[in-house]
């Protein structure tokens, strides 16, 4: 393993999952499959919103942006785990890892915020329905999605900054199968770690709880519509319930993992874990927004039927 000096290391090794040829060769099929559905399910929705009129609203604005992010924020980790699967050392070099944890944190920290822009988008369309026109122009529907890229963008900075000043004198070995954060700070020596992890720790909390504090106080106040106005409003919180899986599993694995103590013992749930909200749910939002919602469903059947009806006509 190659290293440079005390602060500056040339190069980290990740450990990743099982080195049996067999494991590596499901993972492998596993991770392109998933990679695959990911970025064509995402691509697809951002087609449908863009081509399609019927879904030309904030809801829609905002599920296309969504899919963007999803296909950045896989694209950040998977392609690098796939050119890894079959090497005889999963090696990335120390501005190589800098890179992806800015990246990382940024795409992640983006989506936290525009999860958030959603679930207030929801509870203005349910508890304010009259000023729902007014309250979520274009303008402010263009001002939430340029606030969630600079919030995640500056604070992903500042974190990929504080980590590349952070000596690694011990062993380059980082037990994780891609750069992230908390996995990288247990490779430093730094007398001065603590204070840094401290400061990485509260921008990254003030992020993913700050949104999440944000979608959980618009869904009590969503919630509380729905009961006190009966079964005409429950249709309309149907569409909020593709929503609160994908904030469910985005926030509570990211959470354990980024916020509870670990353990020795607890390594492998701990990358388990970081496979649901790094891998899994990008692919799971394209799947849980289109077989949830009835108007993405009928812009789908509507585009097939025209595609077969060009095709029968050549």
């Amino acid at each position: 393993l190659q290293r440079g000096n005390l602060s500056s290391p040339i190069t980290f090794l990740l450990l990743g999952f099982s080195s049996a040829y067999r494991a590596q060769v499901t993972l492998c099929l596993c991770f392109s499959l998933i990679y695959l559905v990911t970025v064509l399910g995402n691509l697809l929705i951002m087609t449908l919103v863009w081509l399609d009129t019927h879904l030309h609203s904030p809801m829609y604005f905002f599920l296309g942006h969504l899919s963007f992010l999803d296909i950045c924020y896989s694209s950040v980790t998977l392609p690098k785990i796939l050119g890894d699967t079959f090497s005889p050392q999963k090696t990335i070099s120390f501005v190589g890892c800098i890179t992806q944890i800015y990246f990382f944190l940024c795409f992640g920290g983006s989506e936290c915020m525009l999860l958030a822009a959603m679930a207030y988008d929801r509870y203005l369309a349910i508890c304010h329905p009259l000023h729902y026109p007014v309250l979520m122009s274009k303008k402010m529907c263009h001002c939430l999605v340029a606030i969630s890229w600079l919030s995640g963008s500056f604070s992903s900075l500042i974190q990929a900054s504080l980590t590349a000043c952070l000596p690694f004198c011990g062993s380059n070995m980082i037990n994780h199968f891609f750069c992230e954060m908390p996995f990288v700070l247990k490779a430093s020596c730094s007398p001065n770690a603590l204070l840094n992890k401290i400061a990485l720790y509260t921008l990254a909390g003030t992020i993913a709880m700050g949104s999440f504090i944000l979608t959980l106080v618009s869904y009590v106040h969503i919630i509380r519509a729905v009961l006190q106005k009966g079964a005409g409003m429950q249709r309309a919180f149907a569409t909020c319930t593709s929503h609160l899986i994908v904030v469910s599993l985005f926030f509570g694995a990211g959470a354990i993992v980024y916020l509870v103590p670990h353990s020795s013992s607890s390594k492998e749930m701990d990358k388990v874990l970081a496979l649901l909200y790094a891998i899994v749910t990008p692919m799971l939002n394209p799947i849980i927004y289109s077989l949830r919602n009835s108007e993405v469903k009928a812009v789908i059947r509507k585009a097939l039927l025209r595609g077969l009806l060009q095709i029968s006509t050549k």
